[in-house]
């Protein structure tokens, strides 16, 4: 998947696309001028299969919009995101996707991951939460949770095939 920004971020919300394209083994690149169909482009050129762009509210990553490469919408989550600095430790090859939100499972498809039952290192878990939807967090080699985390407030849009 390419990871891209709205236009002008925050260094935040740059670090945030960052940091998730590494999580996912997935590519982050600065969107610039680009428009929407030079990202598709872009996705396609670099072989990636979706596209990610986050949106920001004031300099915070706060709506991630998931495209197709041929630029139909396929999720669309409004989020927030807690990052302190640290090392990730994940190996993005061999990452799987546990998820108990049922509406989020499209995930593991958008990000071409495989959905497993249960894992108890290097995956994403995606668990209810009394706050939000949803709490995606991402655990190391070892077993242990990373800082990284995003939670789900509200999902906006879901496409059905």
């Amino acid at each position: 998947m390419l990871i891209s920004t709205s236009r002008k971020p925050s260094q935040k919300t740059r670090k945030f696309c960052k940091t998730l394209a590494r999580s996912t083994d997935s590519t982050s690149v600065n969107r610039g001028k680009m428009n929407m169909r030079e990202l598709l482009l872009k996705a396609l050129e670099l072989d990636e299969f979706n596209l990610a762009v986050v949106n920001e509210i004031k300099g915070n990553p706060s709506k991630i919009t998931f495209y197709s490469n041929r630029g139909e919408v396929l999720l669309v989550v409004l989020i927030s995101a807690s990052m302190e600095k640290e090392t990730l430790n994940i190996a993005p090859s061999q990452l799987k996707m546990v998820s108990q939100v049922e509406r989020l499972n499209v995930l593991s498809e958008i990000l071409d991951i495989e959905m497993v039952d249960k894992a108890e290192d290097n995956c994403i878990l995606i668990s209810e939460s009394d706050d939000s939807v949803a709490r995606i967090n991402f655990i190391n080699k070892f077993g242990e949770m990373n800082k990284f985390q995003i939670n789900i407030k509200k999902v906006l849009e879901v496409a059905h095939d």
